[in-house]
């Protein structure tokens, strides 16, 4: 696995149910097209996991 994630917000949530709007504002993506780098753990996969359809991941 990698050291780091880039997570990228790439599609708006405002469709989105609000759980899943609760998870893209954990993983720290405040607006479109916004970037944050994130340790690669289990925990930040399995958020990443479940808002897969609006985000944009790579790892560095």
């Amino acid at each position: 696995m990698a050291e780091k994630l880039k997570v990228t917000l790439v599609k708006s949530t405002i469709g989105a149910i609000p759980k899943q709007r609760a998870t893209v504002e954990a993983l720290g993506l405040r607006k479109l097209h916004k970037t944050v780098e994130l340790p690669d753990n289990d925990a930040v996969r399995g958020m990443i996991w479940h808002v897969r359809h609006l985000v944009k991941v790579e790892e560095i």
